[in-house]
């Protein structure tokens, strides 16, 4: 399983921002296109749920890393 922390690496790599939200949730968002958003919350070690890594590799697809072409 992965961490909560790759995720927020993976995310941060590419270029998205994070606002906090209430708690242990952070949103993040994609500067290019403000509508797509991910909701995480959890510490770095946490196990991230399914749903959680299955709705930031659905953006990673799309995702460029900035400083590759």
């Amino acid at each position: 399983m992965e961490k909560m922390g790759a995720l927020r690496v993976q995310l941060r790599k590419a270029g998205w921002m994070c606002r906090r939200g209430r708690g242990s949730h952070e949103i993040w968002r994609d500067p290019g296109d403000r509508r797509r958003r991910v909701v995480l919350n959890g510490r770095d070690g946490d196990d991230a749920p399914r749903y959680q890594q299955a709705r930031v590799r659905k953006f990673h697809k799309g995702m460029m890393v900035y400083g590759e072409e």
